[in-house]
């Protein structure tokens, strides 16, 4: 079951001060140690308890415990990217990327069972001394934290491997607005008509990049609707679902008159596939996103053209929101026209562009009290 003694050498130890400290084997076979226990008492009733879970533990539960314990962190990543069946194709792309630059080189060869907190806040330690960026250090502590959680509800790690961790600390930047006047600037100053089109249905309505590249007549569900299906993913340049969405979900958003008209005098310039989409490129079905950024990041550079600093082409999504939220238009209906997987999203990117409301207020509730007596 698990032997109990004291670390001391005193002549008397049943009535010495120090306390007890416990050895045994757990479910896995792995010996293991706990202290801190003040009478012999105490430490019988904690390996009772251990010897109870080990005896109720499944031969097959045991088998598995030492089975991730025992495997090395490089084969549990890749073992648990394989398990993560509904991982949309972005999100599993950017874990593998952030596994294979940052976690396998420094932790790749550890075995799962020997992961603790100090392990964790020196592999911290370690990518703030070699100066990975902030955003960057947040997005593979993250990744490492629901890996290490995952080893922990299997029993493959014994103790809590975040306990007391001092995670890092990464606020995101504010979104980057460009003006009206800007983004009429930019989409001249480009001399692309389908960049310009591809433009008009971010900053008008909302629409991710690869939502925006497939955009498609038949998507016009009413004069002022427009239903968003599918995207023109930047990695395989296919269609795919959309993001947060399974096969075949959409979500409807505004379509000012303005883009509507736009889209018709670009059809009746350039017409459209067979089957209603509109941006083509020269030799292929859709335009990706490869021209978009040579455009944005070769094209555009040296002219004569005001982008704001930092802007990226994501700025003209932030437009929309922008003008929405400017126009009082409720920030919940915002989250669910731009796909956020739920408002906190759109509320921690968008707080800032929200108008002034406590002046607003006062001068809303003063109206309800205007009969008050003084």
């Amino acid at each position: 079951m698990g032997t109990f003694a004291k670390p001391c050498s005193c002549s008397q130890p049943t009535r010495c001060p120090h306390p007890y400290f416990i050895r045994y084997r757990d479910a896995a076979g792995k010996q293991r140690e706990e202290s801190g226990f003040r009478t012999q008492d105490a430490a019988k009733e904690r390996l009772v308890e251990l010897y109870v879970r080990k005896s109720n533990t499944p031969a097959s539960k045991a088998e598995l415990i030492r089975h991730y314990g025992q495997m090395r962190f490089e084969e549990f990543v890749g073992d648990y990217m394989g398990r993560q069946r509904r991982l949309a194709y972005g999100t599993a792309y950017e874990y593998e990327h952030l596994a294979r630059n940052h976690l396998i080189p420094e932790l790749g060869s550890r075995r799962v069972e020997t992961f603790s907190p100090m392990v964790v806040e020196n592999f911290l330690t370690t990518m703030d001394r070699l100066g990975t960026p902030d955003p960057t250090q947040f997005k593979v502590y993250v990744l490492l934290k629901t890996l290490l959680l995952d080893a922990y509800r299997k029993g493959a790690i014994n103790e809590h491997p975040l306990q007391d961790v001092d995670a890092p600390q990464y606020e995101a930047e504010r979104a980057i607005v460009p003006t009206k006047e800007q983004v009429a600037g930019i989409k001249t100053a480009a001399k692309h008509d389908r960049f310009s089109m591809f433009v008009d249905m971010m900053a008008g309505c909302g629409l991710r990049n690869g939502e925006a590249l497939a955009l498609n007549v038949n998507n016009i569900v009413a004069d002022d609707v427009y239903r968003v299906t599918e995207q023109v993913h930047y990695r395989t340049k296919r269609l795919e679902k959309l993001k947060h969405r399974k096969p075949g979900e959409f979500r409807e958003v505004p379509l000012p008159r303005s883009i509507r008209e736009g889209i018709e005098r670009f059809v009746e310039e350039y017409g459209t596939t067979e089957d209603g989409y509109v941006l083509r490129g020269a030799r292929a079905k859709h335009m990706n996103h490869s021209t978009i950024n040579y455009i944005w990041y070769r094209k555009l550079p040296g002219k004569d053209v005001d982008i704001p600093d930092g802007m990226s082409i994501y700025g003209y999504r932030h437009f929309f929101a922008a003008n929405c939220l400017a126009h009082n238009i409720p920030i919940t209906d915002v989250a669910e026209w731009m796909g956020h997987k739920n408002i906190d999203v759109t509320f921690r990117i968008y707080r800032h562009l929200m108008p002034a409301s406590i002046g607003r207020a006062a001068r809303l509730l003063d109206r309800g009290l205007h009969d008050f007596a003084a």
